[in-house]
Order: structure tokens, then sequence, then C-alpha cells
């Protein structure tokens, strides 16, 4: 994969833009818990609209990296070699990097303003499968939920109580910022 200079920058500030927004959490006022961070995922999203797949793929595993460097320790509460390596692949390197692919819907629809909404639904959701997965595969095995719910039930409730929050807050985000914004999502 061929990087030029400038999308390499362009990667790395909204790879740092990005950081900074998942810091800046709304607590959830449900009992399942959770954060809603203040569209940290959409750098990502610009990124891949801008520079294509490929790119996109490359900063959000980046980016990925960088939010299991700064919660390492979750990947230290697996009991084992696997459970660990399925935090870090599915809770990190996947979860974040499929936001890479926001960009799939671009030659297909040809209203951007849509493309990029398509987009961050379906990436958005696949993250919240692989958390999903992960709450079912590891985390119930450490912690079983207090409530007594199935594993399943209890994963989809936990990971959708902050993930559903967070789509509408990006798609909201990008539909009143895309008109200022449209020459630089139309690249």
């Amino acid at each position: 994969m061929k990087i030029t200079t400038r999308q390499l920058v362009e990667s790395a500030v909204m790879i740092a833009i990005g950081t900074i927004l998942s810091m800046i959490t709304i607590a959830s006022p449900w009992k399942l818990g959770g954060g809603i961070t203040i569209c940290s995922m959409l750098p990502l999203v610009v990124i891949s609209f801008r520079h294509g797949t490929k790119t996109g793929v490359f900063a959000s595993v980046v980016y990925g990296l960088i939010q299991m460097i700064l919660g390492f320790s979750n990947v230290q509460y697996a009991t084992n070699f696997i459970m660990a390596m399925g935090i870090v692949l599915f809770d990190y390197i996947v979860a974040f990097g499929v936001i890479g692919f926001s960009a799939i819907f671009k030659p297909v629809i040809k209203n951007t303003l849509c493309a990029i909404a398509a987009g961050v639904v379906f990436t958005f959701t696949l993250r919240l499968l692989c958390h999903f997965g992960t709450g079912v595969w590891i985390w119930e095995a450490l912690w079983p939920n207090e409530l007594g719910w199935a594993a399943w039930l209890w994963s989809a409730a936990y990971n959708a109580s902050y993930m559903i929050p967070e789509i509408i807050l990006t798609l909201v985000v990008i539909w009143a910022t895309y008109k200022p914004l449209k020459r630089y999502w139309e690249v």
C-alpha cells in the first residue's frame, strides 16, 4: 500500500482528534453502564471517505492500537493467552479497524451524504458485533452479569446501550456539518 505524505499527515491528525474525542465521554444514565464518546470515530470515517478504504483501515487499526494502549487494563483481565488475544483482536484491532470500511458505499450510492450515513451505520454495527462477540465469549466468563441474564442478551443490551447512541450522535453531527464541509468530504 502506497500512502502519500498528505494521507499520512491527515491520518495522524484525524487519529489524534479521534483519540482526544474518545477521552470525552458521556456516562450512560442507564443501569447497564458503558459510555458514549463525542463522535470519536468520525475522524476515521472522514479519512476513509477522503482517501479510500485502504488508508481508512490503516488509520482505523492504528487508532484501535492507541485505544488498546489507553485501555490496556482490559487486556490484563484475561485469564489466558487466548482470552487476551480475543480482547486485543475483537475489542480493539478488528472492532476499530472495520470503521475504515466506511467509504464502501461511496461508489454505489450517488448521494454522498447518504453514502456516508450508510457507511457509518454499517461499520459501527460491525464494531458493535465485535464487542457483542467478546461480551458473550470473554467478558461473561470473567464477570457474569449481576442481573442473571443470558450472556447473549446481556452483551447485546450492554453494547447496544452505548453503540446505538454513538451511531445516532455521529449521524446527527455529520448531517449538521455536511453542508458547510461538503467540499472536504467530496474529494
